[in-house]
């Protein structure tokens, strides 16, 4: 099963989002929805599970909760803006969410990837909309598969230039990024991978630290 992640649209739906999007199973947004439009797009897409943040207005509030618990594929996905636990962090959020097994946030609008206790999934997909806090727009891609650790990978939009390619960061379970996203037509130039760059040898996941590669290689176990 492949899922888009997006958050904090903030009233805007970019076109490659759309593209990305298309033939993913099911969209998780995590919340500053902005206008509901963009609920009404991505539903055409595929089946969405919303929450709202702290910016939506009462409109989307009565839409949507704070909170989505979700089952996919066997793997228990809670879905939640983030903005009721101050600055979220995937620490605050697995104690807040014990239960789950994977957790998709946003409010930071800064993209993220990182297992918590070595099993736990959190996702922040980055900010959807308009750049703030001088961050580019991101989304992200999860690909899920009963008894198979989580792959996941966080796509960025560069910045406006002719020959710009979107950059794609991803834990180690992808060495490179996975095959699905290589079939959109988005050209992936980075990933980020759980281990030093440059490395051929193996380290314990526990001793990876994150690092970009350029289409590097790095293996942990």
């Amino acid at each position: 099963m492949r899922l888009g992640v997006i958050s904090d649209t903030h009233g805007l739906l970019r076109a490659e989002v759309l593209e990305l999007f298309a033939g993913v199973d099911h969209i998780l947004h995590g919340g500053d929805v902005g206008d509901w439009n963009v609920m009404i797009e991505l539903q055409t897409l595929a089946p969405v599970t919303a929450v709202y943040g702290n910016v939506d207005d009462l409109e989307i509030r009565a839409k949507l909760p704070q909170v989505a618990e979700i089952e996919l594929d066997g793997f228990r996905i809670v879905v939640t803006h983030g903005d009721q636990l101050g600055s979220p962090t995937p620490a605050k959020l697995h104690e807040a969410f014990p239960d789950a097994e994977i957790i998709l946030y946003g409010h930071t609008h800064k993209p993220l990837l990182e297992l918590v206790d070595k099993t736990i999934t959190v996702m922040n997909p980055g900010g959807a909309g308009a750049p703030r806090f001088g961050l580019l727009p991101s989304v992200g891609i999860l690909e899920l598969e009963p008894g198979i650790p989580v792959r996941e990978a966080v796509v960025v939009r560069p910045r406006a230039r002719a020959s710009a390619n979107p950059v794609v960061l991803a834990p180690c379970s992808i060495k490179l990024a996975p095959p699905s996203l290589r079939e959109t037509g988005f050209p992936v130039l980075e990933y980020r991978a759980w281990g030093p760059p440059h490395t051929s040898g193996t380290q314990r996941r526990d001793e990876c630290q994150p690092a970009v590669h350029r289409l590097g290689r790095s293996r942990c176990l």
